[in-house]
């Protein structure tokens, strides 16, 4: 089936204190991303890149939060991009680090909560990122956006939601990296946690048919949130957050065709690529192939690349 995808460009920089991630989207860009897709038979409009808007915020409570006034201005931005673009094809977030998915998975909420199918995320992540401003100690709000989504309390700065995201319909996959609070936060929540130890016993396969099963047997929608620390640094080294064992490469493909053959995807972040760090290119290729497979490319169609 083609589809239209519609590239938004969300150079946030400010959900952590290492800078980077505002390259993001022209690295996607100089990678191929709109090429790749429109070699698979699908159109493309790239509508270019995002600003925040300008707010103005007290200071925060929790005094170690990172950047408030900017989180909550690309906040209000990405979730107004989201509604906006979602009734034209499928939107591609660009980013930037992963706070810009408070506004990105907000949006697409907001969108499908006018109709009559429900919604679902999928959490490709090392991590959780189920903090709050309240309860982060580290201050860096790219750990926060699950928890503004559900509507956990904390989040008075931000805009309202106008859709919470159910945590039921939350799938988290590849988590290696969940501190105490998150963990006692995940265990009192109905989130479906896949950790890499259950990948390393039982594959990715499986839960993530359960999970599918689950999206399609609703008649859902998912949007996938993909954070590159998902893979392991030693195929996707252009991220200041890296853990070691996560996925590879192929099960980084394997989860993407899957994801193609449901036929439920209706949005995608890409997240925490940050150009800076990568090695000639590697990481933004890799995501640029990631999502070719999202979209239909098959193994047997896979370019051979040279770095040489």
């Amino acid at each position: 089936m083609t589809q239209h995808c519609i590239l938004i460009g969300a150079p946030h920089d400010a959900g952590k204190k290492r800078r980077g991630c505002l390259m993001g989207p022209d690295a996607y860009r100089t990678a191929g991303l709109a090429e790749a897709i429109t070699a698979l038979g699908h159109s493309v409009h790239d509508v270019g890149n995002v600003s925040p808007a300008k707010v103005e915020v007290g200071a925060p409570k929790n005094p170690l939060v990172h950047q408030l006034a900017e989180n909550v201005g690309w906040t209000i931005a990405l979730a107004e991009a989201a509604e906006t673009h979602a009734p034209e094809g499928m939107p591609i977030f660009m980013g930037g680090d992963h706070a810009l998915a408070l506004g990105t998975v907000a949006g697409m909420a907001a969108h499908h909560a006018k109709s009559d199918r429900p919604f679902f995320v999928l959490w490709l992540d090392a991590h959780s990122d189920i903090h709050t401003p309240d309860t982060t100690d580290s201050g860096n709000l790219h750990g926060t956006p699950v928890g503004y989504v559900t509507g956990k309390p904390g989040f008075e700065d931000f805009p309202p939601l106008k859709a919470k995201v159910d945590p039921s319909n939350i799938c988290m996959i590849g988590l290696r990296s969940v501190d105490g609070a998150e963990h006692a936060m995940l265990q009192q929540m109905d989130v479906d946690v896949v950790d890499m130890r259950m990948i390393d016993e039982s594959g990715i396969k499986a839960p993530l048919e359960a999970f599918l099963d689950r999206v399609k047997a609703a008649n859902g929608v998912l949007h996938v949130s993909l954070d590159v620390d998902f893979l392991d640094p030693s195929v996707a080294p252009a991220v200041g957050t890296t853990v070691p064992g996560g996925a590879t490469v192929r099960e980084g493909h394997l989860v993407m065709e899957m994801l193609c053959d449901s036929g439920v995807v209706g949005s995608l972040d890409l997240v925490e690529l940050n150009p800076f760090l990568d090695e000639r290119g590697k990481t933004a290729t890799l995501m640029v192939d990631l999502t070719a497979s999202l979209l239909g490319r098959r193994v047997f169609d896979r370019p051979t690349r040279s770095h040489g």
